[in-house]
């Protein structure tokens, strides 16, 4: 489980998405993990203590904060679009590069789920010092806010949960975990798969996993991902990684324990984790609310970052509306839908 690290900063670190937009790239650590953050809206300012928050008018409430997870053998770049949008709409967010991949620090070795815990949990209680946090996650991210949420010493206000595993997957993922005879056969071949052979496999593959159309991808988003596969032992390794991952979700949910407000997102073009599993999620936990997008895929904030922000800032303001106690429910899914 060793996560491949850049040496260099991405080129998508030094270009600012508009001439009214600034997304701010620096590096922090969390629960032991060195990590990169993206950040959008107001900068922090640090006591001398070291502990971050910002200056503004203390009679004011302070300002909802989304923290922003993403998917397996993604990083905090997939967010880019979307925090443009945000910082656009004046919403506070920020994106991380969770271990062991980006530019995080590795995985230790061992179950990966309670080590990414404790990363989320860390940087709940700090964003937690600047207002109230809403936690949004993407496939492997959406199951780290929804474990976030179970815990009740977390100051959670809010999740959106987005195409996360574990409930009603597709026959891709399901065969990762009971079908383990493939990565056998590919693992005992005589010779390695040659790298440029991988790299084409994926050129072909990862558009179509992410996007609800492969023809608009677009290639700094695919390229993040090929980076990832640059030979067949980083392959092997991401498979096998995988196939840990989809075995620790079996016990990863106590959806009994969620008492905050909760919106899920259900893609109708996502080929690795189906809208059946996002209608499954909302009827597990009865406070719900449900958005199901028939034209959206896996990663909806690249296939459409404008509705996705609409939707965030929407559901981030009503959810914190109802933990100061001004609402009584969290938004109702025509009114979500609405936002887009």
């Amino acid at each position: 489980m060793i996560a491949t690290r850049r040496q260099a900063s991405s080129p998508a670190d030094e270009r600012a998405p508009g001439p009214d937009v600034e997304i701010r790239a620096g590096y922090r650590r969390f629960a032991g993990y060195s990590t990169r953050v993206l950040e959008v809206g107001p900068r922090p300012v640090e006591r001398p203590a070291g502990r971050r928050h910002r200056k503004r008018n203390a009679a004011l409430p302070p300002e909802p904060r989304l923290v922003l997870l993403h998917g397996y053998c993604d990083s905090a770049d997939t967010w880019r679009p979307a925090l443009a949008e945000l910082a656009r709409a004046g919403v506070s967010a920020i994106a991380l590069d969770l271990p062991g991949f980006g530019d995080a620090s590795a995985l230790r070795s061992g179950a990966m789920l309670p080590q990414l815990d404790a990363f989320t949990a860390a940087v709940v209680k700090e964003q937690a010092a600047l207002g109230d946090v809403v936690l949004v996650g993407n496939s492997l991210g959406g199951t780290m806010s929804l474990r976030a949420a179970q815990n009740p010493d977390l100051p959670v206000a809010g999740v959106v949960s987005i195409a996360a595993p574990g409930f009603v997957d597709t026959w891709l993922i399901r065969s990762v975990a009971r079908y383990p005879l493939p990565l056998r056969l590919a693992a005992s071949l005589p010779l390695p798969v040659p790298g440029f052979v991988v790299r084409a496999v994926a050129q072909h593959v990862v558009p179509r996993l992410l996007y609800a159309d492969a023809t608009k991808a677009e290639a700094e988003h695919v390229q993040r991902f090929l980076d990832l596969f640059p030979d067949y032992r980083s392959t092997t390794t991401r498979f096998e990684q995988a196939r840990q991952l989809v075995g620790e979700l079996a016990t990863a949910y106590e959806l009994d324990r969620i008492s905050t407000p909760l919106l899920i997102i259900a893609c109708g073009r996502d080929r690795l984790v189906s809208a059946a599993s996002g209608k499954q999620l909302h009827a597990l936990v009865p406070h719900s609310r449900l958005l199901v997008r028939e034209d959206w895929g896996h990663c909806p904030q690249l296939d459409d970052p404008e509705t996705l922000a609409s939707v965030l800032s929407y559901f981030t303001t009503s959810a914190a509306r109802r933990r100061d106690g001004s609402a009584s429910a969290a938004p109702s899914p025509t009114a979500v839908g609405a936002a887009g």
